[in-house]
């Protein structure tokens, strides 16, 4: 019976497997250690699709910043999500991505980023973020650079540039 819930230490290997698998390399596997080690982890953000004890997908969202002409604007990233591909298409992804969204609201978020495959996160209700006036700090395909409001109206009056934690420079 798959189950979705928040990491435990017990489920640091199994992350780490489904992450590499998923990705085929480790950069996101270190890239959710590092978050776990810093002062920006969410422990309620990191969550898991178990089965059988065994953990088959994860998705992390963690803090970030919109820096506007005036202020910096809280947001989270969504990074990464990943499922192992012999289960992937099963739509484990998409519950993990709905799971962390509703939790992202009860803990009372208003803003997600995401660089990721248009088709696939517009289904959540992500847009391009350069209709609203954000920017990546750094080169990436404008339809795939996306920001969802959790909280209508999160986005007015908000135009800027992402601002990620130097740990993602590594991926």
């Amino acid at each position: 019976m798959l189950s979705f819930t928040c990491e435990t230490d017990d489920d640091i290997a199994g992350i780490h497997e489904v992450l590499t698998a998923a990705f085929g390399r480790t950069s996101e596997a270190t890239l959710v250690e590092a978050i776990r080690n810093s002062p920006n982890f969410i422990p309620e953000l990191s969550i898991i699709a178990v089965e059988d004890g065994t953990v088959l997908g994860h998705i992390l969202l963690s803090p970030i910043v919109i820096k506007t002409s005036q202020q910096l604007i809280p947001a989270l990233a969504l990074a990464p999500l990943a499922v192992i591909p012999t289960r992937q298409r099963e739509g484990i992804g998409n519950q993990l991505v709905q799971m962390g969204l509703s939790k992202c609201r009860e803990l009372g978020h208003c803003l997600v980023v995401v660089l990721g495959h248009p088709p696939y996160y517009q289904r959540f209700g992500f847009q391009a973020a350069s209709q609203f006036g954000i920017q990546a700090p750094f080169p990436v395909p404008d339809e795939a650079f996306m920001v969802l409001e959790l909280k209508p109206g999160a986005l007015i009056d908000v135009s800027g540039i992402v601002l990620y934690p130097d740990y993602f420079n590594e991926v």
